[in-house]
């Protein structure tokens, strides 16, 4: 038994200790919003946020996020993540649609770092994330719209 924070909610975990993160998220927790890609950690479809920090769910054990916080697609909450979201669709990029939420995982922690990244470091920080489509204009702008309204609909203090 493996006990985890995920998406803000204590659950446990009966899967034996060795299997990977992604299948205890989509078989077992029933979330399929994080997609298995490659199986190797190459590709980032599979990228949730381990603690707060991108981490690949298709070569994570379980065993290794005992005690720890993951969060998923489904329970990216926050500004940056829905004004990613609404940026994806206002900027249309998804074609497939495979990657997406890994892509959308790895910009949420960019723009959480750095609410203000320039192109180069948009293209610094999502490489390793590998789109089928070829869609990689479209993420990039969407990170852009995404930092812009994120930015500019955050609260007076």
């Amino acid at each position: 038994m493996v006990k985890f924070r995920l998406n803000g909610e204590q659950v446990v975990s009966e899967s034996p200790t060795d299997t990977l993160l992604l299948w205890v998220l989509r078989e077992e927790m029933k979330l399929t919003g994080t997609k298995f890609g490659c199986g190797i950690a190459q590709c980032g479809a599979c990228t949730v946020h381990l603690d707060g920090s991108p981490a690949r769910a298709c070569v994570t054990p379980v065993q290794a996020v005992a005690n720890r916080s993951i969060t998923t697609i489904e329970g990216l909450a926050s500004p940056v993540g829905q004004a990613l979201q609404q940026a994806w669709e206002s900027e249309q990029v998804p074609q497939c649609g495979y990657c997406q939420s890994g892509q959308i995982m790895q910009a949420a922690t960019l723009l959480e770092q750095n609410p203000q990244p320039s192109d180069a470091d948009i293209v610094s920080y999502m490489n390793g994330h590998l789109c089928r489509c070829m869609a990689y204009p479209r993420i990039q702008r969407a990170i852009a719209v995404a930092a812009d309204r994120a930015i500019t609909e955050e609260p007076a203090q």
